[in-house]
């Protein structure tokens, strides 16, 4: 697949917690930490997260082993809060979350911007896998 050849991929939930916690789970570093992973065997030690148009962020994804590492991150295009985010990754891909709010759960849809590394149905495990790690953390911590 060439740089050209781009598919925008679509990963979704629903997470049984308010749009307004779902959006402080999403963003804050101190939770992005706590979920930003696709399974038990690896962690993000570190995040940081400045939420404004042009604003960086980066999480640090670590396998627990210590074997592998990679850094996640990019600028924001557009911050509607507890609604709408649109940013574009370090390698140019973009990436829009939209939560939609439903009295007290959360529809959050992740729209982006397939690679060329992966098959289209390895990037949707992944990014599905994230997504579904972000909606356990979310309902475990909601009475938080």
């Amino acid at each position: 697949m060439e740089t050209g050849d781009k598919v925008t991929i679509t990963v979704e939930t629903t997470v049984h917690a308010p749009v307004e916690k779902v959006w402080e789970y999403w963003t804050e570093p101190q939770h992005i930490t706590k979920w930003s992973f696709a399974s038990d065997d690896w962690h993000a030690p570190n995040a940081e997260n400045d939420l404004r148009v042009g604003g960086k962020f980066l999480t640090r994804m670590e396998a627990k082993d210590g074997s592998f590492g990679f850094d996640f991150g990019g600028v924001y295009d557009e911050v509607r809060i507890n609604e709408f985010i649109s940013y574009t990754l370090g390698d140019g891909r973009k990436v829009t979350v939209t939560f939609i709010n439903q009295v007290n759960d959360t529809k959050v849809i992740e729209d982006f911007e397939s690679e060329a590394t992966h098959s289209i149905e390895q990037q949707i495990a992944g990014w599905q896998a994230f997504l579904d790690n972000f909606k356990k953390y979310s309902e475990i911590s909601k009475q938080d």
